[in-house]
């Protein structure tokens, strides 16, 4: 990016993909430690200069700097993001919410026990189960994911699943009334 052009989030996000496909690769090559030191020395350094530039951020440029997703991601990778996890899963959870309340299902954060983020799923479908695509499980492994790449700091997330209502059992009002007159009399 030497003519100072800027990358549309599409780009930065095929750019992190294929660097995510790179480092793997560097990873199981049998003689890439300096390949891979270099990385790290030169995301050491990075992380230092972020560092440096976030102790003389006012409060106006921390928000915007915490709100953008790429920079955001630096700064949990670097361990320097501003907002503590928990607020960091929470934020993530409300950005799906749309995508989820789309497909007729929705989202509430619950709040965090430990090391684990908690969140109930309703998947919706309309009463079509499973099958439709896009399933509970499918929104939970979404949920997931993304609790996870912004707070990384977490253990887990557990997916609470709304359950729905079960009706209840029918029974006929004349097995009440007829098992209370077959009842044997007490004895006095």
């Amino acid at each position: 990016m030497a003519d100072g052009a800027r990358f549309a989030d599409p780009a930065v996000e095929a750019r992190l993909a294929r660097l995510d496909e790179l480092l793997e690769r560097l990873e199981s090559a049998g003689d890439s430690a300096e390949a891979l030191e270099s990385v790290g020395l030169l995301t050491d350094v990075y992380g230092e200069a972020l560092a440096r530039m976030l102790d003389g951020a006012d409060a106006a440029l921390l928000d915007r700097v915490a709100g953008d997703e790429l920079l955001a991601h630096l700064l949990v990778l670097h361990s320097l993001h501003p907002e503590p996890p928990e607020r960091r899963a929470e934020r993530a959870v409300e950005r799906l919410r749309p995508a989820v309340r789309e497909r007729g299902g929705d989202l509430q954060w619950l709040g965090v026990e430990g090391e684990v983020a908690r969140v109930r799923v309703d998947s919706g479908g309309g009463g079509c189960g499973s099958g439709c695509g896009g399933g509970g499980a499918d929104v939970a492994e979404v949920v997931r994911a993304t609790v996870l790449a912004a707070a990384p700091e977490l253990r887990s997330v557990e997916a609470v699943t709304a359950e729905r209502a079960k009706p209840p059992a029918f029974v006929p009002l004349a097995t009440l009334t007829t098992r209370r007159a077959e009842r044997p009399q007490e004895a006095r």
